[in-house]
């Protein structure tokens, strides 16, 4: 696929979607004859193991969720490497931990490229068998060289596109940090030189309005802690931004936006095998869906955004299915991590929750060493080799992505890549119902915990119990040792490592282990 800028307008949108680039018959012909299945990751931001219907969800609507659901497996014991979205999509994408780096935290706007070239990705590993592929959509893994270094307004001297993707369309970071524009095939898609760019996260610009100086700005959407820095299209956000103009997303079309590339994508290609990393932004804050699913769910805005987020599903089922594709993509939907009420905007989405569990079972949201801030929802679905109507407990971890993937397209691995990833694909298939011996997961704190089928535990903390800048979340930091007997009761009540010193000095040696295995420095 050319590498060339194409920017998609909301007017656009409807059309894009509509239109077929090649004919369905000739993409038909294509999959019925490919040993190579198309390969679809679904990430979605902030979605909670509890948010979807498939998952017990009876305040909010995802039928296309549940279809696809329902065509393949929904597995009930899978994890996100880690409680944040940067160190979250940093493992899954290189099956490399994120604690062995120091530099995974929650990426500011600006950070250079946490993924360095030289390592080899999922892009590179599909790239190498003949893929074609893209990312479409949320990245939050640093641009650039450099962190505050980037030239908004030029090519980005480093972008994903040396990392193995031929295509993306991106936001840098998040909705809720600047620069609030897309950035296509490493470039301001839409950039408007009238309005050069400029970013910072340490001061703000001077006579440039900002949240603190100019509330009655944020019209759109009001803070209930931070986000009052830049204002873009009425709302708050962390960190400084000038400039822009045309480049400037609205947050009510950022789902229009990369559905629309990512069907665009799709027909461009259907007939080559490809990969597509589809990272949608719904349900993070600012939750601003478009005005078409507002009042879709009793949940306000936040089970709005989630029912914007089944619509963008249905929109790639949809073109698959016009394109005759659908038998032989696989798709991997999953979320990054943990869900979260109250992150930062008064969208009343604690009023209105309602009986809603958005952690479904589990103690704990998005940050938390609880199961909570993990456990997300994972569905896979291909209909040429997976049976439908199936549920797994299997345990499974989002590390596992890239070994499986390379041993499902017989792809051997450079030495040293993906060092912490095993090979899962009989539990993808649905054969194993068992799966890993257990699974690490990371905080936001960097506590770090071990999860097997039977038993979860937490290694001590200093940490405080609760987090201290404005989401009412539990970190799960104690300074004893803790461990839940998962098979008896889920939501992590009765510390039993007092009960059981075996078992709890075991896992501690698990982690012990891991960590021996080494730190990688700092870029």
């Amino acid at each position: 696929m050319a590498k060339t800028s194409r920017i998609i307008h909301p007017r656009m949108m409807a059309a894009i979607i509509a239109t077929p680039a090649v004919s369905s018959a000739v993409c038909a012909q294509k999959s019925q004859t490919s040993p190579s299945p198309n390969v679809i990751v679904i990430v979605a931001d902030d979605l909670g193991y509890g948010d979807l219907q498939c998952y017990g969800a009876q305040r909010v609507s995802t039928p296309h969720v549940d279809n696809l659901a329902q065509s393949g497996i929904r597995f009930t014991n899978a994890h996100a490497v880690a409680a944040t979205s940067t160190p979250s999509r940093y493992s899954l994408l290189t099956g490399q931990y994120a604690w062995r780096r120091t530099d995974t935290d929650v990426a500011a706007g600006n950070a250079g490229m946490i993924i360095r070239p030289g390592q080899f990705t999922m892009a590179d590993m599909f790239k190498s068998k003949g893929y074609v592929t893209s990312a479409i959509g949320k990245w939050h893994l640093g641009l650039g060289d450099q962190t505050a270094e980037q030239d908004w307004n030029a090519p980005l001297a480093q972008s994903l596109g040396d990392l193995g993707f031929d295509y993306h369309y991106i936001m840098a970071a998040t909705s809720d940090r600047v620069p609030c524009v897309f950035i296509e095939n490493g470039k301001v898609a839409n950039y408007d030189p009238s309005a050069p760019i400029e970013v910072s996260y340490k001061k703000p610009f001077p006579g440039e309005p900002t949240g603190q100086t100019n509330p009655e700005l944020m019209y759109n959407l009001k803070p209930s802690h931070g986000h009052n820095m830049a204002i873009v299209n009425g709302i708050g956000r962390i960190g400084y931004m000038k400039g822009g103009g045309k480049a400037l997303w609205k947050d009510e079309n950022i789902a229009d936006s990369i559905t629309a590339h990512a069907v665009h994508f799709i027909r461009e290609n259907c007939n080559k095998p490809f990969f597509m990393y589809f990272a949608t932004n719904d349900v993070h804050v600012p939750r601003f869906p478009h005005q078409r699913f507002r009042g879709k769910s009793p949940m306000g805005l936040r089970g709005d955004a989630i029912v914007q987020f089944d619509w963008s599903v249905g929109k790639i089922m949809q073109v698959l299915d016009e394109l005759g594709l659908r038998e032989n993509t696989l798709i991997i939907l999953t979320s990054d991590n943990g869900p979260v009420i109250d992150d930062g905007y008064q969208d009343q989405a604690e009023e209105k929750l309602g009986g809603h569990r958005p952690s479904g079972p589990f103690r704990g949201y998005k940050y938390s060493a609880f199961e909570g801030g993990t456990a997300v929802p994972f569905i896979v679905s291909w209909p040429a080799k997976v049976k439908a109507k199936q549920e797994s407990q299997a345990l499974v971890s989002q590390i596992d992505l890239m070994t499986t993937l390379a041993n499902l397209l017989q792809v051997r691995l450079p030495k040293g890549s993906a060092p912490d990833s095993q090979n899962g694909l009989s539990a993808l298939l649905g054969t194993d119902k068992t799966g890993r011996p257990y699974v690490i997961e990371q905080s936001s704190a960097h506590v770090l915990s071990v999860r097997t089928a039977k038993w979860k535990y937490i290694e001590p903390s200093n940490g405080k119990p609760m987090i201290t800048w404005g989401p009412k979340i539990e970190t799960g930091n104690c300074p004893n040792a803790q461990l839940f007997d998962m098979s008896k009761e889920l939501y992590e009540r009765e510390n039993v490592a007092a009960n059981h010193p075996d078992v709890t000095d075991k896992l501690a040696r698990i982690l012990q282990t891991e960590r021996e295995k080494g730190f990688m420095p700092k870029h």
